[in-house]
C-alpha cells in the first residue's frame, strides 16, 4: 500500500513530478534571473522544492540550463546555487550547531521572545509586507527569497523575536523547508550567522514588491540608522493587529494517510532495496539489478521533530508512491528490522536523514556541484573564494562534470 496522502490538497504551481522540475529548469531565463532576482515578480526559477527533496541535482539544473543558454561559471545563477551549497557545507560541518546561534548577534540571546506572537502567525500586524508574506506562504507553501529575509528581519529586529522560533515556525510550512537553508538564512538575517544584521525599511519593499506589499507609514516607514538602534536593544514594536487574520494550516507528525506498517518479507526478504525517503525522490540509479525493489520510508523521528503541512505531505508523498511499490511510516528501529533479511539496501545521502539510517545502508553521495572545502568557513565569501579557487571554467565544476562529460541522459 503506497503512503502518499492522496486525499491532501494539490498546488498546481508545484506539481510533484519529475517532468515539471525539468519543464522549470527548460524555462530558466540565467540573464533574466540576474537582473530581476530581488523582485517578487522578478524571473526566479521556483526550482527549490525540487532541489529539496532530491527530484532533480544542481548539477542537473546548471547541465539544462547550459544546454540553453551560454553562462560561465561566474554567472548570478551559478553563484546563488552556490548559497545552497555554502549553507549544506556549514551543516555537514557543524551538524546540530547550526540551530543554535553560531555567535552572539545584536542583542544577547535572552532578550528575545522565545515565542511568535499571533498576530505574525495570522498575518494581522498591519504591516501589508508582513501579512502578506503570511498569507502566500500559508496558501501555497512557498515565498520569494526577498520576502523571507523581510519576515525574518521583522521578527527578529522589529519584534525581538528569537530567531529559532521563527524559523521553526516557517520551515514547518515551506514545500522547499530544508533544514541548512533555512536556518542558516534566519541566522544571516539575525547577525548571529554573519558580521551584521540584516535591515529593510519601507522603501526596500516599495522598490521591489507589488503595490499591495507596500508598508508606508508603518514602523518600517523610518531610516535603516532607527532601524539599527531597534535592532540593536531599542523598544521592541508590538504592532496594531487588524483584521481577522488567516488561519495558520494544521500540520502533522506522520503521513496523513497510508500505510504504517512495513512491506511484508516477501517483498523485502533476498532482494537488493532501493530506499526512497523524503530527500531522495530523483531518478532511481541506472546501475542497481533489475529485479532491485524501491521501498519507500518515512522516518518517524525526523517529522516528530519536524511536522509538514499537509501540503507538503502531499507533495513529497505523490512523488514516493511514483517511485516506489511499498511505503510505510516508522522509525530507523524499524527500518532495520525490516531490511534485515535484504540483499542489499542503499540510497542517497542526505544530511536530514543520513544519522537515522541503520548502519547496513548504503548512503550514496552525488558528487557535489562545487569543489569541496574541508575548512569551516566562517562566511559564505570565504568558502567561495576557497572552492572555486583554480575553476576555469563550467567543466572544473565536479557535478557538472560527472553529469555532461560521463555520457549520462541529458536532462533535457
Amino acid at each position: 500500500m503506497s503512503a502518499g496522502p492522496a486525499a491532501a490538497p494539490m498546488n498546481p504551481q508545484f506539481a510533484p513530478t519529475r517532468a515539471a522540475a525539468l519543464a522549470r529548469i527548460a524555462a530558466v531565463q540565467p540573464d533574466a534571473y540576474a537582473r530581476s532576482r530581488n523582485a517578487l515578480d522578478g524571473a526566479v526559477s521556483h526550482l527549490s522544492p525540487y532541489l529539496t527533496h532530491g527530484i532533480v541535482s544542481p548539477a542537473e539544473v546548471l547541465a539544462g540550463i547550459a544546454q540553453r543558454h551560454a553562462i560561465t561559471h561566474q554567472h548570478q545563477f551559478v553563484y546563488e546555487l552556490g548559497w545552497r551549497a555554502y549553507f549544506r557545507h556549514q551543516w555537514l560541518q557543524r551538524g546540530a550547531a547550526i540551530l543554535q546561534g553560531l555567535h552572539d548577534g545584536p542583542m544577547p540571546a535572552q532578550k528575545y521572545s522565545s515565542e511568535l506572537p499571533a498576530d505574525i502567525r495570522q498575518g494581522r500586524t498591519g504591516v501589508p509586507v508582513i501579512d502578506q508574506a503570511v498569507r502566500t506562504l500559508y496558501g501555497c507553501g512557498y515565498l520569494h527569497n526577498h520576502a523571507r529575509m523581510w519576515l525574518a528581519s521583522y521578527v527578529v529586529h522589529v519584534r525581538h523575536v528569537h530567531w529559532r522560533a521563527g524559523a521553526d515556525w516557517l520551515i514547518a510550512h515551506l514545500l522547499d523547508g530544508d533544514l541548512g537553508s533555512n536556518h542558516l538564512s534566519w541566522q544571516w538575517v539575525a547577525g548571529t550567522g554573519s558580521s551584521k544584521p540584516y535591515l529593510f525599511n519601507a522603501d526596500n519593499v516599495a522598490r521591489y514588491a507589488p503595490p499591495q506589499w507596500h508598508s508606508g507609514g508603518t514602523v518600517l516607514d523610518t531610516s535603516y540608522a532607527a532601524l539599527t538602534r531597534l535592532a540593536e536593544g531599542g523598544q521592541a514594536a508590538h504592532g496594531e493587529p487588524t483584521g481577522d487574520g488567516v488561519d495558520e494550516p494544521a500540520l502533522r507528525r506522520a503521513p496523513p494517510s497510508g500505510s504504517i506498517s512495513p512491506p511484508p518479507p516477501t517483498a523485502i526478504d533476498g532482494r537488493d532495496v532501493w530506499l526512497v525517503h523524503p530527500w531522495a525522490l530523483g531518478e532511481v540509479p541506472g546501475d542497481l539489478p533489475e529485479d532491485c525493489v524501491c521501498v519507500g520510508w518515512w522516518p518517524a523521528e525526523y517529522h516528530q521533530a519536524w511536522p509538514w503541512r499537509d501540503l507538503r505531505w502531499h507533495f513529497a508523498g505523490s512523488r514516493m508512491a511514483s517511485l516506489s511499490a511499498h511505503s510505510w511510516h516508522g522509525t530507523g528501529a524499524e527500518l532495520a528490522a525490516a531490511v534485515s533479511q535484504a540483499r542489499s539496501v542503499q540510497t542517497w545521502a542526505n544530511p536530514h536523514i543520513s544519522a537515522l539510517l541503520p548502519p547496513a545502508v548504503l548512503q550514496r553521495a552525488e558528487p557535489p556541484l562545487f569543489p569541496a572545502v574541508d575548512q569551516p568557513c566562517q562566511s559564505f565569501s570565504q568558502w567561495w573564494r576557497r572552492g572555486m579557487r583554480g575553476v576555469q571554467d563550467m567543466t572544473d565544476l565536479p557535478g557538472f562534470a560527472a553529469l555532461v562529460l560521463s555520457g549520462r541522459p541529458s536532462v533535457a
